[in-house]
Formats: structure tokens, C-alpha cells, sequence
């Protein structure tokens, strides 16, 4: 992909997920997923969460979206690997933003999509689980 100077403004660590992005792609039958969406940017995010004991096991996701939003993804996905689904249910945008070293103000967003993303595939996976309808939410 290529650093360039519009990467300046952004820490390393995006710089570094943008251009090395993880567990990005599709999952086969995966126990829990979301898609959620930025009206306003037409950044898009899928989620996609294996489980097992109340564990994230594998993630994996596909945004569509700008370079924060697609660091934002990779960061997150590797952040909530192993963690419980409760969590992943507790994780923050701030705890995202602050964990990847910051985002500029008009791109705080992408990191709402990956939390809001995550805990929408929680809440699927749950209803998965209850046997109630799962929605993509």
C-alpha cells in the first residue's frame, strides 16, 4: 500500500495496521457477526467471531473505508483476541483510539465502527446462542 505524506498525521501503530493489516477477510460459519456503517463517511465493517468457552478464538473482518478505519479494524481484531465475549461487550472507542496512539478528530469515528462492530457481533453471537433469531446487526 505505501506510506505517503496524508500519513503523516496518524501514529505508527495505524500507519502500521494500514499497510500490515490482521485477520482481515472472511469467515466460514462464523458463531457470531455484524455489519455496521458510518452514514455520514460510508465507512462499512464486518465483524465475523469464532467462540469457544466465552472466547474470542479467531476474528476476522472486511472494512471498506478510509486508512484509520481499516487500522482501526486490524487493531481491534488483534486487541480482543482470547478476551471474554463480556470484554468485548466492555470495549470502548477511547480504548481503541488510545490503544492504536490516537486519532485525529475527524477520524475518531473509525474507531466507533470497530467497537460498535464488535459488540453488535457479540450480541448476534449471544442471540446465536439462545436459539433466538440472529440478526446482522
Amino acid at each position: 500500500m505505501g506510506y505517503d505524506r496524508s500519513m503523516a498525521a496518524y501514529a505508527p501503530l495505524v500507519i502500521e495496521h494500514f499497510e500490515n493489516p490482521r485477520n482481515a477477510g472472511e469467515m466460514a460459519d462464523p458463531d457470531g457477526e455484524a455489519t455496521t456503517a458510518n452514514p455520514v463517511c460510508g465507512d462499512r465493517m464486518r465483524v465475523m467471531l469464532r467462540v469457544a468457552d466465552g472466547r474470542v478464538q479467531e476474528i476476522r473482518w472486511q472494512t471498506r473505508g478510509c486508512p484509520p478505519a481499516i487500522a482501526t479494524s486490524s487493531f481491534a481484531s488483534e486487541m480482543v483476541q482470547g478476551w471474554t465475549i463480556e470484554q468485548v461487550e466492555a470495549l470502548t472507542r477511547e480504548a481503541i483510539a488510545e490503544g492504536i496512539g490516537g486519532l485525529p478528530g475527524d477520524k475518531v469515528h473509525c474507531s466507533v465502527l470497530a467497537a460498535d462492530a464488535l459488540r453488535s457481533a457479540v450480541a448476534n453471537y449471544r442471540a446465536k446462542a439462545a436459539g433466538r433469531p440472529a440478526t446482522d446487526a
